[in-house]
């Protein structure tokens, strides 16, 4: 059975959301998956112990990228990780208004190449939450699943 982190920051509850539903729809294909608010983790060796690594967090800025707070000292510390070897795949919530609309997508699958991991599944931008695009987020488990 393969072991899946799901690491999120949310402001508003939107990327929560998308990582409960995503984790949820993991387990229903028999992963065993671990939530964590990015509030609430060390980088140092994050992904040390799992499989797979998926991250997500909201973003805008029309100017910068802005990360969303909470996330923002993780994306400075992918190289802390322990991400070499790891399948990531990312997702975000945003606003399409901002010019850099979901870019935390770009940011994670950048910094996670970076540093040895593989890409596993095309990043999910929605605008919202889980419940405002249902079937981009069963798509993205679902990509996901298959590299289990």
């Amino acid at each position: 059975m393969s072991k899946v982190l799901v690491v999120y920051g949310s402001t508003t509850g939107n990327t929560e959301s998308i990582a409960a539903k995503v984790a949820s729809l993991l387990e229903a294909k028999g992963a065993e998956v671990v939530v964590k608010n990015a509030a609430d983790v060390d980088p140092a060796g994050l992904a040390d112990g799992y499989d797979v690594v998926l991250m997500g967090a909201s973003c805008w800025g029309d100017e910068d990228i802005e990360l969303q707070e909470d996330f923002a000292p993780l994306a400075e510390r992918f190289a802390d990780m322990g991400l070499a070897g790891k399948k990531v795949a990312a997702f975000a919530s945003g606003d399409s208004s901002y010019e850099h609309f979901c870019a935390a997508v770009d940011v994670v699958e950048a910094g996670a190449k970076e540093n040895g991991a593989e890409i596993v599944a095309a990043g999910l931008k929605i605008e919202g939450g889980a419940s405002d695009a249902p079937d981009e987020v069963e798509a993205f488990a679902e990509a996901v699943a298959k590299a289990l």
